[in-house]
């Protein structure tokens, strides 16, 4: 008797065990299922699709790592549409920032070529045409400049330099330009030194961007330059007491070909500030701008003292 009842038990436990496996797979074949269907709408390129499932599936793992590859392809997505907008109005932009002033350079070397302008008039037309050429030639440096820095193709030469004599050295050729444009000036640079691992071209290239930027843009007559240190850091601060720039535009200054003069009457480009930011990324540092609007702005740039 008692070797029945045991058997009884096992028959039992047995089919107890049966039924559970035969439903757990029965759960496990229709989560498969599921995704299957999910797999086919993702790659029908629906990645809004999501999985849902309970904590003690056992499909749980995958449905999480098909949920978080659906997101990051996205986000990729999303990130090269936006690419894709920007490098077309980039485009956009390049066509409009050659386009106007070639035609214009066309039309002032035909005027003088034809005979139609002569005297003082034809030397004015010379003029203009050589400061249309200049600004193309500048154009296509800056574009060519910026296309390698957001290429990672720029090559920088790093040597351990004293920043306060390359910044003296750089400065000094603005003075004459800055007084010729009835600007005043005040350079607040320490004699002591402090060395840092420095790209003079692009250092060179920082500094002079960032003062070409006042002094074509800033509607102001005065600027500031500063550099200050402590034990782990560089502070230059570049200010002018300008127009400012207004809160809408400001957060977007360092993008490429982006103008605060969406009429373009201005004269400038669109790339000089944005070569400033990857000059300084390059350099390990960081740069930032505070404006108020008609009172003047503020550039600050910091560079680690790590050598």
């Amino acid at each position: 008797m008692g070797l029945n009842v045991l058997l009884l038990i096992m028959f039992c436990t047995a089919l107890l065990v049966i039924i559970f496996l035969v439903t757990k797979l029965r759960r496990v074949r229709g989560q498969l299922s599921i995704i299957e269907e999910a797999l086919e709408d993702i790659k029908s390129g629906n990645l809004n699709r999501r999985m849902l499932t309970k904590r003690n599936d056992m499909t749980r793992k995958i449905c999480y790592d098909i949920n978080e590859i659906a997101m990051n392809s996205q986000t990729q997505l999303i990130r090269q549409k936006q690419s894709e907008q920007a490098y077309k109005r980039l485009m956009t932009s390049i066509s409009h920032d050659v386009k106007t002033p070639l035609a214009s350079l066309v039309g002032y070397l035909e005027a003088i070529e034809c005979k139609i302008v002569a005297g003082e008039e034809k030397d004015e037309y010379v003029h203009v045409a050589f400061e249309k050429a200049h600004y193309l030639k500048h154009f296509v440096e800056n574009l060519f400049e910026w296309v390698k820095l957001d290429s990672g193709e720029q090559v920088f030469h790093f040597e351990v330099l004293d920043l306060n004599e390359l910044s003296r050295n750089i400065i000094v050729d603005w003075i004459s330009v800055l007084e010729n444009s009835n600007f005043e000036y005040e350079f607040d640079i320490p004699e002591t030194e402090y060395l840092m691992r420095i790209d003079v071209n692009a250092y060179s290239r920082i500094l002079n961007n960032l003062l070409q930027n006042v002094l074509i843009h800033s509607k102001g007559s005065k600027m500031t330059l500063h550099i200050s240190e402590n034990d782990l850091q560089v502070q230059i601060t570049i200010a002018d007491n300008g127009k400012g720039i207004s809160p809408d535009h400001l957060p977007h200054i360092f993008e490429r070909m982006y103008q605060c003069d969406q009429s373009r009457s201005a004269k400038g480009n669109g790339l000089g500030l944005s070569i400033v930011k990857e000059l300084v990324v390059a350099h390990k540092g960081t740069i930032a701008v505070d404006s108020t609007p008609n009172m003047g702005t503020i550039f600050t740039i910091l560079f680690p003292k790590s050598l």
